[in-house]
């Protein structure tokens, strides 16, 4: 298969499992899912999302040959640097959190609540296409690079699998507000569009400037482990249930692991 193939299945298809994801909201009929099941997809979504960080982005960060200074200072100054950013960006832009209904960023009278929830979600999905993209693009920039290839195929296909869940987490709660299952269909398949646009900034820079590669690999996995952290174990742990939470984390973590480590 030819290499330009594999971005090319492996970008949309993050986009696409969103939007399965958003079409729960017609099959549905409650307007929210029940706490049971939401701690079971924000579980495996974290799990997934925090072994992508590690096996995914870390690992190979940490691996690459670098002459001006020590792999590991690079990995720990862009981790932080990821969650910086995404702490900078929920403390600037106006979103909405459904779970704890309240306002995030910079207040504005201008934007209705779906737009805050929409936005919110949105955020949260850049970290997830980035990673995605600098894993394609640091694959085609090196030689003899089909392992790595199918290891960020692999990836697309983990954040792929965790966004079909989310997807419907991201638009119930929006047909709760709007009463509208289209709009909220509209909305949940939105959110995602994100993801591939992020993911082909990704590919671009990381093929481009192949110095910073470590550097991007890295930083994106700082923006996946703050979401993990900030807003998806708090989540899956709160209100009773916290054992159904950490299965389906463990259970997404594994199933990650396993994509990560297949060899073709």
């Amino acid at each position: 298969m030819p290499n330009y193939v594999y971005p090319l299945i492996g970008i949309p298809l993050i986009f696409v499992c969103t939007t399965l994801g958003a079409l729960f909201v017609f099959f549905i009929r409650k307007k929210d899912i029940s706490p049971k099941l939401n701690k079971i997809f924000i579980g495996f979504a974290a799990g997934v999302m925090f072994s992508a960080s590690f096996f995914s982005l870390i690992k190979p960060a940490l691996e690459t040959n670098v002459t001006y200074m020590p792999s590991w200072s690079i990995v720990v100054i862009s981790v932080v640097l990821g969650a910086g950013f995404l702490w900078l960006i929920d403390k600037i832009v106006p979103h909405f959190h459904v779970k704890e209904g309240e306002d995030e960023g910079l207040p504005t009278k201008r934007m209705s609540k779906t737009s805050k929830m929409f936005i919110a979600v949105t955020i949260h999905n850049v970290p997830e296409g980035l990673s995605v993209g600098i894993a394609f693009g640091v694959a085609l920039s090196q030689p003899n690079n089909a392992a790595l290839l199918m290891g960020a195929l692999l990836l697309a296909v983990g954040i792929g699998i965790q966004n079909i869940p989310e997807g419907a987490v991201v638009s119930l709660p929006i047909k709760s507000e709007t009463g509208s299952s289209s709009k909220a269909f509209i909305f949940g398949m939105l959110s995602g569009a994100v993801e591939p646009i992020a993911a082909i900034l990704g590919l671009f820079l990381a093929m481009q400037i192949q110095g910073i590669m470590p550097w991007a690999l890295a930083f994106a996995a700082g923006c996946m482990i703050y979401v993990v952290a900030e807003e998806m174990i708090p989540e899956m742990t709160s209100e009773g249930h916290g054992h159904l939470g950490v299965w389906s984390f463990i259970f997404g973590f594994v199933v990650m692991l396993a994509l990560d480590c297949i060899s073709f």
